[in-house]
């Protein structure tokens, strides 16, 4: 007797999320609910209280309706946190050519990139917790691709190459934004500021190391501390680093224009 397997859900039947990701999200049901109020109502509760208030149940009660009735718009969580990613990477620029029509060209346009992603990150932590290694494929971030590719196009780089830049600056920014809001929580929970925190654990470190044994770490560290005046400022790093970014880009953009 073959036995019968269980109806597939937005989760396991890449076809139903897609067509969820795609499909009109401001038609009403019977209701009068749409998919584009169940997922900004997601989205408020997540920014207001992360990711974990994130129910169906919850909310059904923001919008004053009954929890089955969302399932009649969208079949799950996991589809419904795609639509929040993908929502959410619509937020981030005006049109497909606002990134490449920024001054500064090339350069001006990855910055701009930065910038904005940076924004996106603080302003919705929890999309740290839910990028995945394989891409949401819905209308809104293939736009953000489209619109972060621009910049790039046409200044001598491969396909393969502006790629690779953009990759490149998006899992940089991605890394320090990581940091940033845990630092930002870490500030929170503790109740304590990064310089009331060295305070409280360099005495007890000054008896258990001696910076004679690490000269380099203690100097350079020392170094870095006094400058920020906390253990690390991660907008510091971003200009820092991005511009160490854009200079190697500028180093392959330089190629192109020299070879044969």
């Amino acid at each position: 007797m073959i036995e019968k397997q269980p109806p597939k859900t937005g989760a396991d039947d890449p076809a139903r999320s897609l067509a969820v990701l795609w499909g009109p999200q401001d038609r009403p049901g019977r209701s009068g609910v749409t998919v584009k109020a169940i997922v900004e109502a997601a989205i408020g509760l997540a920014d207001a209280d992360g990711l974990d208030a994130v129910s169906m149940r919850a909310i059904a009660d923001k919008l004053g309706t009954g929890t089955m009735t969302l399932y009649t718009h969208i079949p799950g969580k996991p589809v419904l946190i795609e639509l929040m990613i993908d929502t959410a990477a619509g937020r981030l620029y005006r049109d497909v050519d606002e990134p490449a029509s920024q001054p500064g060209g090339w350069r001006g346009g990855l910055q701009f990139i930065a910038r904005r992603n940076w924004e996106g990150y603080l302003g919705h932590p929890w999309l740290l917790q839910v990028m995945g290694a394989r891409p949401v494929l819905g209308p809104q971030i293939n736009r953000k691709y489209e619109a972060e590719l621009r910049p790039l196009d046409g200044i001598g780089l491969t396909d393969v190459e502006m790629d690779s830049v953009l990759t490149v600056v998006l899992t940089y920014v991605e890394g320090l934004a990581r940091w940033q809001v845990g630092l930002l929580a870490t500030r929170d929970t503790s109740g304590q500021s990064d310089v009331d925190w060295w305070s409280s654990m360099e005495p007890a470190l000054a008896g258990l190391m001696d910076p004679a044994g690490f000269p380099l770490g203690s100097r350079v560290g020392r170094a870095a501390g006094d400058y920020h005046q906390s253990v690390g400022d991660p907008i510091h790093e971003l200009d820092f680093g991005l511009g160490l970014i854009l200079d190697g880009v500028a180093r392959l953009v330089d190629r192109s224009d020299v070879a044969p």
